[in-house]
Protein backbone atom coordinates (compact mmCIF):
# COMPACT_ATOMS: atom_id res chain seq x y z
CA UNK A 1 0.00 0.00 0.00
CA UNK A 2 1.70 3.32 -0.99
CA UNK A 3 1.27 6.64 1.37
CA UNK A 4 -0.60 8.90 -0.39
CA UNK A 5 0.96 13.21 -0.59
CA UNK A 6 -0.80 15.92 -0.30
CA UNK A 7 0.00 18.21 -3.09
CA UNK A 8 1.60 21.04 -1.04
CA UNK A 9 3.97 18.85 0.30
CA UNK A 10 4.53 17.06 -2.98
CA UNK A 11 5.02 20.41 -4.23
CA UNK A 12 7.60 21.01 -2.31
CA UNK A 13 9.55 17.97 -2.72
CA UNK A 14 9.74 18.83 -6.43
CA UNK A 15 10.73 22.21 -6.30
CA UNK A 16 13.68 21.09 -4.44
CA UNK A 17 14.09 17.79 -6.02
CA UNK A 18 15.31 20.47 -9.28
CA UNK A 19 17.92 21.98 -6.91
CA UNK A 20 19.33 19.06 -5.76
CA UNK A 21 21.43 15.94 -7.28
CA UNK A 22 19.69 12.18 -7.19
CA UNK A 23 21.78 9.46 -7.38
CA UNK A 24 20.51 6.05 -8.53
CA UNK A 25 21.67 2.71 -6.33
CA UNK A 26 23.42 1.37 -8.86
CA UNK A 27 25.47 4.94 -8.99
CA UNK A 28 25.96 4.37 -5.05
CA UNK A 29 27.47 1.19 -5.45
CA UNK A 30 29.54 2.64 -8.24
CA UNK A 31 30.88 5.42 -6.73
CA UNK A 32 34.34 6.13 -6.05
CA UNK A 33 34.53 9.10 -3.91
CA UNK A 34 34.85 8.64 -0.26
CA UNK A 35 31.33 9.89 1.39
CA UNK A 36 29.17 10.07 4.38
CA UNK A 37 26.03 7.84 3.96
CA UNK A 38 22.93 9.61 6.26
CA UNK A 39 19.88 7.99 7.16
CA UNK A 40 16.90 10.78 7.27
CA UNK A 41 14.36 8.56 8.74
CA UNK A 42 12.22 8.54 12.22
CA UNK A 43 14.01 6.83 15.06
CA UNK A 44 11.42 3.76 14.47
CA UNK A 45 11.79 3.42 10.53
CA UNK A 46 15.99 3.14 11.48
CA UNK A 47 15.94 0.28 13.99
CA UNK A 48 14.21 -2.09 11.80
CA UNK A 49 16.96 -1.50 9.18
CA UNK A 50 19.16 0.84 7.20
CA UNK A 51 21.91 1.03 4.74
CA UNK A 52 24.81 -0.41 5.98
CA UNK A 53 27.12 1.96 7.00
CA UNK A 54 25.11 4.90 7.32
CA UNK A 55 24.99 7.29 10.16
CA UNK A 56 21.21 8.56 11.47
CA UNK A 57 20.31 12.34 11.54
CA UNK A 58 16.50 12.36 11.36
CA UNK A 59 15.13 15.63 8.83
CA UNK A 60 13.79 16.61 12.19
CA UNK A 61 17.07 17.55 13.39
CA UNK A 62 19.47 17.36 10.85
CA UNK A 63 19.82 21.19 10.26
CA UNK A 64 20.28 21.40 14.06
CA UNK A 65 22.78 18.61 14.29
CA UNK A 66 24.91 18.49 10.79
CA UNK A 67 27.52 20.67 11.60
CA UNK A 68 28.49 18.30 14.92
CA UNK A 69 28.73 15.59 12.71
CA UNK A 70 30.29 16.37 9.53
CA UNK A 71 32.21 19.74 10.22
CA UNK A 72 33.46 19.76 6.38
CA UNK A 73 30.83 21.63 3.70
CA UNK A 74 33.15 19.93 0.75
CA UNK A 75 32.75 16.04 1.97
CA UNK A 76 29.78 14.36 -0.25
CA UNK A 77 26.82 13.68 1.62
CA UNK A 78 24.31 10.70 0.19
CA UNK A 79 21.04 11.19 1.84
CA UNK A 80 18.47 8.78 1.99
CA UNK A 81 14.94 8.18 3.77
CA UNK A 82 11.86 5.97 2.59
CA UNK A 83 11.21 6.43 -0.92
CA UNK A 84 13.20 10.19 -1.79
CA UNK A 85 11.33 12.49 -0.81
CA UNK A 86 12.29 13.31 2.67
CA UNK A 87 15.89 13.08 1.71
CA UNK A 88 15.42 15.58 -1.23
CA UNK A 89 14.21 18.05 1.13
CA UNK A 90 17.19 17.47 3.71
CA UNK A 91 19.45 17.78 0.83
CA UNK A 92 17.92 20.77 -0.18
CA UNK A 93 18.65 22.38 3.06
CA UNK A 94 22.26 21.37 3.80
CA UNK A 95 22.65 23.29 0.30
CA UNK A 96 21.81 26.41 2.09
CA UNK A 97 23.65 25.71 4.80
CA UNK A 98 26.77 25.69 2.56
CA UNK A 99 27.42 22.09 2.00
CA UNK A 100 28.23 21.65 -1.37
CA UNK A 101 28.31 18.03 -2.62
CA UNK A 102 24.93 16.99 -1.10
CA UNK A 103 22.90 13.95 -3.22
CA UNK A 104 19.72 12.26 -2.43
CA UNK A 105 19.73 8.35 -3.30
CA UNK A 106 16.44 7.98 -5.48
CA UNK A 107 13.63 5.42 -3.96
CA UNK A 108 15.29 5.88 -1.06
CA UNK A 109 15.33 2.54 1.49
CA UNK A 110 12.51 1.01 -0.21
CA UNK A 111 13.99 0.59 -3.16
CA UNK A 112 17.64 -0.41 -1.79
CA UNK A 113 15.48 -3.54 -0.06
CA UNK A 114 13.55 -4.09 -3.00
CA UNK A 115 16.58 -4.55 -5.29
CA UNK A 116 17.42 -7.26 -2.59
CA UNK A 117 20.20 -5.27 -1.51
CA UNK A 118 22.22 -5.96 2.15
CA UNK A 119 20.24 -3.99 5.44
CA UNK A 120 21.97 -3.83 8.30
CA UNK A 121 20.23 -3.58 12.15
CA UNK A 122 22.13 -2.20 15.24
Amino acid sequence: MSKQHNAGFLAMVEAAKSRVKEITIEQYNAHQTPCVLIDVREDLEWQKGHLPQAMHIGKGVIERDIESKVQDKQQTLILYCGGGFRSALAADALQQMGYSDVLSLAGGYTAWVNAGLPVAHD
